[in-house]
């Protein structure tokens, strides 16, 4: 039923790009939550090497 559906609507080039939109979306979407979690883990490391830094500055 779903494979009939999609390939109805691929059949013209209208409805080829809302397929391609859809999928484009699903792509940004996640990615943008990979980048949040990727830039949070980038935080973290800069946090925990910069007070490793300090440490060995002042001998601790």
């Amino acid at each position: 039923m779903l494979l009939t559906l999609l390939a109805g609507l691929t059949a013209t080039p209208l409805g080829q790009l809302l397929v391609a939109l859809v999928i484009l979306l699903g792509v940004v979407f996640v990615g943008r939550l990979v980048l949040s979690l990727a830039w949070r883990l980038l935080f973290v490391a800069v946090v925990v090497v910069g007070i490793l830094y300090l440490l060995t500055i002042f001998g601790l």
